[in-house]
């Protein structure tokens, strides 16, 4: 069964870190950040970001994302994997949701789907379920 998956999202938080910084190169950070979702998703999640910047503050980045929440009627987790960028003030990613990795009634889930996180942050998932 397929499910398109459609939701807005607000950071709450986020705690980022430099890890490596070098002269003439772009920095590399960690961050940590959390969401609250609204729509098909309601609930929260928190990500592990790396993001390697360039020296314009564009940046490449590739996190992993613990959303905890009711997806499509269903209660539980999901892990999904980000590879994405941040450019001219929005970072958009490529999703991929780990199957395997979820619980409960959506311990199931897997598929693909993409996200922009700017003012109005949005996310599109694709889930089957077996």
């Amino acid at each position: 069964m397929h499910t398109e998956i459609t939701a807005s999202f607000e950071v709450t938080a986020w705690d980022e870190h430099q890890f490596d910084r070098r002269a003439g190169a772009g920095k590399l950070t960690r961050a940590k950040v959390t969401k609250a979702y609204k729509g098909d998703i309601e609930g929260e999640s928190v990500t592990e970001w790396l993001m390697a910047y360039s020296s314009d503050g564009s940046a490449s980045f590739v996190g992993l994302e613990r959303i905890s929440a009711s997806i499509a009627g269903r209660k539980g987790t999901i892990v999904v994997q980000h590879v994405g960028d941040y450019k001219d003030g929005a970072a958009k990613a490529d999703l991929t949701v780990i199957a395997g990795a979820g619980s409960d009634q959506l311990s199931t889930a897997a598929g693909r789907g993409d996200f922009i996180a700017d003012p109005a942050g949005r996310i599109r998932l694709e889930l089957s379920f077996s």
